[in-house]
């Protein structure tokens, strides 16, 4: 297998609450796109820091359930977990979107693992969320394809402003037009009245060099700590809306939501 690029991602962040009062926002943003199988076995290019300390750094402990790489990392955990859900055809590359650890600060709201089989198509993705109280959770999408509406019962809490019910529907795209490619991660959730909260992840791609980390820098300094400052914020301005505060109920059981 030849080695695959690290990339980095050149994009936006999307949220539009739709009730019960109308709050919306859109943040530019740099993400990471990292072809796991390359990284565990030290093929990946990149000028990456990858589990060591830089100002920006990608740490297998962030993800899964934190097993360090002489365990085989986050993508072990993701293996084992697919193996358990009966998918035993996502043996091609598996993609991570995520956010890198910032001067050793790491907060991801949301990752998502795309999983593909040897013949490129996609066998599965998961949806890696994580809140603000240090909870985890997976949501695991089955079959899907690029362009097609998946979705997936609300069993965690995110936002206090949010109750845990509804549905998330979730589209994904990764397209690559006059030599730019571009990914896109939409999730929307809608309860019993319907459309209550649209939110959209996307970025065009180019290769993770000391370049792009260093434009990464200049731009984005705290890019983490950022998007925990602007969660507060706006959580502020939809108390001071008087939009309805729901309490934290207990994390679901099981970690993974199928």
């Amino acid at each position: 297998m030849s080695a695959a690029t690290a990339l980095m991602g050149w994009g936006q962040v999307r949220h539009t609450r739709h009730r019960p009062v109308r709050h919306a926002f859109v943040y530019p943003t740099a993400f990471l796109l990292l072809p796991m199988r390359q990284v565990q076995a030290g093929r990946c290019v990149t000028d990456l820091a990858i589990n060591r300390r830089a100002w920006f750094a990608f740490h297998d402990a962030d993800h899964g359930d934190g097993r360090p790489p002489a365990q085989g990392g986050a993508l072990a955990w993701l293996d084992e977990l697919l193996t358990q859900e009966g998918i035993h055809d996502a043996c091609g590359e598996v993609w991570l979107q995520a956010f890198p650890r910032v001067l050793g600060h790491a907060f991801k709201p949301v990752s998502f693992w795309y999983a593909h089989r040897t013949d490129g198509s996609l066998a599965a993705i998961v949806a890696e969320v994580n809140n603000t109280f240090g909870e985890r959770h997976g949501y695991l999408l089955p079959a899907p394809q690029y362009g097609r509406t998946l979705l997936a019962q609300k069993v965690f809490h995110v936002s206090p402003f949010c109750a845990v019910q509804g549905v998330y529907r979730f589209r994904f795209m990764r397209v690559a037009h006059d030599g730019t490619e571009r990914i896109v991660a939409r999730v929307d959730h809608a309860d019993e009245d319907g459309p209550l909260i649209d939110t959209s992840w996307s970025g065009v791609l180019e290769p993770a060099t000391a370049a792009a980390l260093r434009r990464v820098t200049w731009r984005f300094p705290l890019l983490t700590l950022g998007v925990v400052a602007r969660i507060h914020w706006h959580a502020l301005r939809l108390w001071l809306k008087k939009v309805p505060f729901w309490r934290k109920p207990e994390p679901p059981r099981e970690f993974l939501t199928r």
